[in-house]
């Protein structure tokens, strides 16, 4: 996961682990589309007329496969955003959490 940048920079010594702000290190404009895909995740997941037409094509599995990590990004992103008072952590949040699905799927 670390090709992007969206990986928590790191101080280790002996047994002591400390895990500090997410780096800007990696590829910056695939940064920003992550950034800008998880901004979406803050609407409820919807499928409109043209993702009907789409998956009319795809398989019971593979539709079933694409759904629950949107169900699951978009429920992550409204309970972050209760709790945090700065709406670019949980984007943060959420675009590294989508990386982790998207790597998945690569090495699936």
């Amino acid at each position: 996961m670390g090709f992007c940048g969206l990986v928590p920079s790191e101080y280790s010594s002996g047994e002591l682990v400390s895990r500090r702000r997410i780096t800007k290190a990696g590829k910056t404009h695939l940064r920003a589309q992550l950034g800008e895909s998880a901004w979406a995740y803050q609407h409820r997941p919807a499928v409109g007329p043209v993702m009907e037409k789409r998956q009319a094509r795809c398989s019971e599995e593979t539709i079933a496969r694409a759904w629950r990590p949107q169900l699951h990004l978009c429920g992550k992103f409204r309970r972050f955003a209760e709790r945090k008072t700065s709406k670019k952590t949980v984007v943060t949040a959420i675009a590294r959490e989508l990386v982790g699905f998207l790597w998945g799927e690569m090495a699936a």
